[in-house]
């Protein structure tokens, strides 16, 4: 739980602007599914960075309240059409949006979400969208870049840690990073402080990301809101597996290896061989120092900003203990 009065009142601020925000009744089958996904729960962690990172330097005002709507869009966007590249049945516990209606309408859904993102990057300010554009711009770029080298990873046999970080990097924490650069720009602060919380974000986003694989393994289905698992499942070279290759005695490497080879016919032995194996190695208590190292790294850059009100980087020291202590 967080104890910060000043990040809760943020977290219920969004929960009131997502529910103001009015999507077009028509054609209903094509904003509908986008509703249902920003409707079906989640952590609002990209817009809660947005507002924390403009609160740093000023008031709240519409720029952060549209910028914290566009990260969140834009993220929900990434799952729709993340759900159908990886097959899930499940988002946060309900079906996910391919499931529900269909892959087409979960594909147009999504381009639309990507669309009114990127609308709610227009300011009034010339100079602050352009910004925002350029800030999104990259950030949309290399989460497909990211996207596409998970995709790759499922198939490729010469896979290492730095190869699995700069993915991670790509793929979700650049997002983290971008969604505190706009909530600075929104209040429009230096570029030195845009560059620290930058930073902080994506670094913070990298040891997220970690301890998500960790839940994917180690993690309670109920809690997760997915099937445990779903990583062994579909190959994926996490740093579990990676870490769990360098580790491991050659028999038991080779072991692991040949679980990755392709699709087993009983899923559940697969998923309880690969456990027992990761749990050999102590793969975890690696993957906790990592996850611990990057922690430390963001928030030597968040001291390294100046802030009109220091006490806000208090919750945002809070918020990062929040997003890399979530219960299995």
């Amino acid at each position: 739980m967080i104890k910060s009065s000043f990040l809760n009142q943020e977290f219920a601020q969004i929960k009131k602007d997502f529910i103001s925000f009015q999507w077009p009744k028509s054609p209903e089958k094509l904003y509908e599914p986008i509703e249902y996904i920003l409707g079906i729960g989640g952590k609002r962690i990209r817009p809660v960075l947005v507002y924390a990172s403009s609160a740093l330097f000023g008031e709240h005002n519409q720029t952060t309240t549209n910028f914290g709507l566009a990260v969140e869009i834009f993220h929900n966007f990434t799952l729709m059409h993340d759900d159908i590249m990886d097959d899930a049945a499940l988002r946060r516990g309900h079906k996910t949006v391919h499931e529900k209606y269909n892959v087409n309408t979960a594909i147009l859904s999504g381009d639309m979400a990507l669309i009114k993102a990127y609308q709610l990057l227009q300011t009034e300010d010339e100079a602050t969208t352009s910004e925002a554009l350029s800030i999104f711009n990259q950030m949309a770029e290399e989460v497909c870049k990211g996207q596409q080298l998970d995709i790759d990873f499922e198939a490729s046999t010469t896979v290492s840690i730095s190869d699995y970080i700069q993915m991670i990097e790509w793929k979700t924490s650049v997002l983290l990073g971008a969604s505190m650069q706009l909530g600075a720009l929104a209040n429009k602060t230096s570029g030195r402080n845009q560059y620290h919380l930058y930073e902080f974000g994506k670094n913070i986003g990298i040891a997220f990301q970690i301890q998500d694989d960790m839940l994917d393994t180690f993690g309670n289905q109920a809690r997760v809101g997915k099937r445990i698992g779903g990583d062994i499942l579909q190959n994926k070279k996490t740093y579990l597996y990676l870490k769990a290759l360098e580790l491991l005695p050659e028999n038991l490497a080779k072991e692991l290896s040949s679980w990755f080879e392709g699709n087993s016919e009983d899923e559940d032995l697969k998923i309880k061989e690969v456990t027992k194996l990761y749990e050999e190695a102590m793969v975890k208590v690696y993957a906790v120092e990592l996850m611990n190292e990057y922690k430390s790294l963001a928030l030597s850059h968040l001291e390294a900003v100046k802030a009109d009100n220091d006490a806000k980087k208090e919750d945002l020291k809070e918020f990062a203990d929040f997003l890399i202590r979530r219960e299995y």
